[in-house]
């Protein structure tokens, strides 16, 4: 799609949660059905949405009230928190109404100088104090911008006054300098695109730190109506956009060809358009889009006339494309060739990783297809090795490599897959990675940085305790005086955590966090250059400042007290279902992983490869449809063997119990007490603010637990395969463990449900209907959004006697081991949902405590991920 390593930075803007662009969402909204609403959302950030933009903005809404609601409504869930929010209105008190609402950072859409600079002064000082940043339009006094001398000159000036007058962040600042429509007939309008990408260019390079945004579907107004033109003219725009300076879009994914597979007469057409290099550009594609009208493209058939190819050719096709069938003979036959076995490395082998990197790094390859090629480049350096080794103890050389990385996953942590795949990749780059595995003590990851004579280290982790442990490591790189760069990375890790507790624990050396794979090699190659290294640390120590200047300024979001919560909790006076057919603990093994496969759902597999989307669209998806096509096909040719061989021996392990509601608490008949946190947020829903314990009755009732399993196989068949070269096949392994412990999880809770609880004994539901959770009950996990206190699996391993009976056992961090594995509660009620606690007050913290029989201190640090204030703004410590 793009020509430039900037891709991999570009930010995808969900465009169908606005009234004004998508009637669907629009007439839901003005319907009232915000359920559905809501669900809309949900698809744009399941289809790869990394921000969604939200617009009220209709005659017949009250653009405050709608704001505010469907913003309340997505803030408690999960799957949709957890991406930003463009607050998107041409009226200002719609656009307060929505900062008040979100809790995370927000992104205002949109500010400008068209009303002068009072105004613009003024909403620029009330979106920093709320910690958002800003998108501004190139439109001043005088008029939208259309020109590049135009665009340049509104963004320029609006940039020094938002700095020296405002103070605003400039990395908080989002140009958009008006994408026009092209190819109109209208003369004047020809050169728009051309203006767009100039301006781009100047303002990145004169204008620090900014960004620069746009609507993407404007280029290609003129041909509405022709899918296959307006896709090309978007692809053919960002792949000349983004190189210039542009990094995030309101875009339509489903509108986007990969560049290299527009169809070259069409792609050429279009160019002449976006580029306006002919004068008759307009008049040639209008003649040419008539051949497009309602086709779709062909996917270029594949054949065998590269093997007739000189061999350092077919060798960087063999890396590019990740086949393996040929590469010992052609490796073999490029050692014939060369002077040295070094130099088939040196040469050939990574002149082909050098195009899989721009490829990468052009978004037009993706992580599964770089592992793939990793594959091939290591059983080409296998075969080479013996003959290296050889020559270099004759001469008494050394190995040579890019510089040396030590990997781990924390003390506490057991999953590794994202970590393997980042060092999988930059093994591909041509760096040692000393890989730890999970569960690394502080004392070893320092003893073998030192020990190793590493260039950096790498911190991993899943669970919210692994935080701690990295900033324990951080501080003792500190104590130590072991000044390495220190790269942060995991699922629950973030820019904001590592600003405020990290790299102050770690002044010395730069503490970069890395978000995902693709920025990792990036990152590391900054970091062994001594000129980009002190670029980037100076960059991101200012960012790192930016974030803690703006999580100081101005007072969180307030909650309610919790006696004030309580009072509107929600309350079942009935038992939430007959008693189960047992009481007690029971365990299930001898699973048939056929029928497991049933319940899988694989839109979470791409995902862990970094492919976003939706499964199965994903497969024909424009931009990853390749890619996620070619893991699907290895996919299959894996678990017809995992399955005929019968590689996981899944168990499951069931309780049921008498329990009731006491407040906040479950009383169990054996004396014991699950505890649960109340969401403290103002709603404006008429919702209750939830408690889990609210979905049980004051007396007589029955509560659930499980735990589920795939074993610990998958570890073991990694090993084996990564001691054959083949991480490609390793992660694959691990990846699909994971599914089959959702599945297990997904296919006992369907059990529960109609037999073994039997509450829904009638229950008919399709896979995809049990993925969308259309069932009664819910089955909400410690440590997830519902109740955010990972200690809580203490109490359910215990009363399960989940090591004894299946083998899975919680680390001091209270991860489950073996990885691929999924344990929780089961509640009945059919009221029962799933649901975000959201951040809570210091007197909830402190009865919470008292509950649970800690000290405060105690509470706050397992419960810091949710706390609506600073634990140690006031303490003894900071003092």
């Amino acid at each position: 799609m793009t020509n430039s390593s900037a891709s991999q930075t570009f930010i995808n803007i969900g465009e169908r949660t606005n009234v004004t662009g998508s009637a669907k969402f629009r007439n839901l909204i003005k319907a009232g059905d915000y359920d559905a609403a809501v669900d809309v959302a949900r698809q744009q950030v399941e289809n790869g949405a990394q921000i969604i933009d939200v617009n009220m903005d209709e005659g017949m809404l009250d653009g405050v009230e709608a704001m505010t609601t469907f913003l309340n409504l997505i803030a408690a869930e999960p799957d949709i928190a957890r991406v930003p929010v463009m607050i998107d209105s041409s009226k200002w008190e719609v656009i307060e109404a929505g900062l008040k609402c979100v809790q995370g950072k927000a992104v205002v859409n949109s500010i400008s100088l068209k009303e002068g600079e009072a105004q613009f002064f003024e909403h620029a000082r009330k979106i920093r104090a709320y910690g958002a940043a800003t998108v501004v339009m190139a439109f001043d006094e005088e008029g939208q911008a259309d020109t590049a001398a135009r665009k340049i000159e509104i963004c320029t000036r609006a940039y020094k006054l938002l700095t020296e007058e405002v103070g605003f962040p400039p990395e908080d600042i989002i140009f958009d300098p008006n994408i026009f429509a092209v190819a109109t007939g209208i003369e004047e309008h020809n050169n728009y695109a051309v203006d767009f990408i100039e301006a781009c260019k100047a303002i990145r390079s004169t204008l620090p730190h900014c960004h620069i945004s746009g609507g993407l579907s404007n280029v290609s107004f003129s041909f509405r109506g022709n899918e296959i033109v307006r896709r090309a003219m978007h692809s053919v725009f960002l792949y000349h956009a983004i190189p210039a300076g542009l990094d995030m879009a309101i875009v339509n994914a489903g509108q986007l060809d990969i560049y290299d597979n527009i169809d070259p007469e069409l792609r050429d057409a279009v160019e002449d358009v976006i580029l306006n290099r002919r004068d008759d550009a307009t008049e040639r594609l209008l003649e040419l889009a008539e051949k497009y009208r309602g086709q779709k493209g062909e996917v270029q058939k594949k054949d065998m006339s590269w093997r007739e190819q000189p061999v350092e050719k077919r060798l960087e096709h063999a890396l590019v494309q990740g086949i393996t069938e040929f590469v010992v003979e052609d490796t073999e036959e490029a050692r014939q060739k060369a002077e040295r076995p070094l130099h088939v490395i040196e040469g050939p082998l990574m002149d082909g990783m050098n195009v899989v990197g721009d490829l990468f790094g052009a978004g037009k390859m993706f992580l599964p297809q770089v592992v793939k090629s990793a594959r091939v480049m290591k059983a080409a350096v296998a075969h080479l090795t013996p003959f290296i080794e050889k020559e270099q103890k004759e001469l008494g050389l050394d190995k040579i490599s890019n510089g040396k990385v030590v990997l781990a996953t924390v003390k506490g942590d057991v999953h590794d897959i994202g970590k393997n795949i980042v060092g999988v990749v930059l093994g591909c780059n041509g760096y040692d990675i000393v890989d730890l595995g999970v569960m690394v003590p502080a004392e070893k990851i320092l003893e073998t940085a030192i020990s190793e004579k590493a260039d950096m280290i790498g911190l991993s982790g899943l669970i919210t305790p692994s935080l701690d442990e990295m900033v324990f490591v951080a501080a003792e790189m500190q104590r130590q005086g072991i000044h390495l760069p220190l790269l942060i990375g995991g699922a629950t890790t973030s820019p904001a955590h590592t600003a405020v507790k990290i790299d102050p624990a770690f002044p010395s050396a730069p503490v970069i966090h890395v978000s995902d794979a693709s920025r990792a090699v990036g990152v590391v190659s900054a970091m062994m250059n001594a000129e980009e290294r002190t670029t980037m640390w100076g960059t991101t120590k200012a960012r790192y400042d930016r974030i803690r200047e703006s999580r100081a300024g101005g007072p969180p979001t307030p909650r309610l007290p919790i006696g004030e919560a309580r009072k509107l909790a929600f309350n079942t006076e009935t038992p939430s279902a007959p008693a189960p057919t047992f009481t007690g603990v029971r365990t299930f093994e001898d699973f048939d992983l056929s029928e497991l496969v049933e319940y899988i759902d694989w839109t979470p597999y791409f995902m862990s490869w970094d492919l976003a989307g939706r499964f199965p669209a994903i497969l024909e998806d424009d931009v990853v449809g390749e890619a996620a096509s070619d893991l699907w096909r290895d996919t299959q040719v894996m678990m017809q063997r995992l399955l005929g061989e019968n590689w996981f021996k899944p168990k499951a392990v069931i309780g049921f119990w008498e329990a009731h509601r006491a407040g906040d608490d479950i009383r169990l008949s054996t004396g014991e007490t699950l505890h649960t946190i109340r969401q403290q947020m103002v709603k404006n829903n008429q919702k209750p603010n939830f408690a889990l314990s609210d979905f049980l009755a004051e007396s007589n009732d029955h509560i659930g637990a499980f735990c589920v399993t795939s074993g610990n196989e998958a570890d073991e068949m990694a090993k084996e395969f990564k001691a054959n070269g083949d991480d490609y096949s390793a992660i694959m392994v691990q990846a699909l463990a994971d599914r089959f412990a959702e599945a297990m999880a997904e296919y006992m809770h369907e059990k529960v449900r109609k037999e073994l609880w039997g509450y829904a004994a009638d229950e008919k539901l399709e896979n995809d209907e049990l993925i969308k959770e259309k069932y009664r009950g819910i089955r909400p996990a410690p440590g997830y959004p519902a109740q955010p206190d990972h200690t809580e699996k203490e109490l359910i391993f215990k009363l399960l006697e989940a090591e004894e009976r299946i083998g899975v056992s919680l680390t001091t961090s209270f991860a489950m081991s073996p990885a691929p594995s999924v344990s929780g509660l089961y509640f009945a009620h059919p009221e029962s949902a799933y649901f975000a606690v959201g951040r809570i007050e210091k007197d909830q913290v402190e009865d919470y405590a008292r509950r649970k029989g800690w000290d405060t201190r105690t509470a706050e640090r397992w419960l810091a991920p949710i706390l609506n204030y600073d634990p140690y703004a006031t303490s003894d410590e900071a003092a």
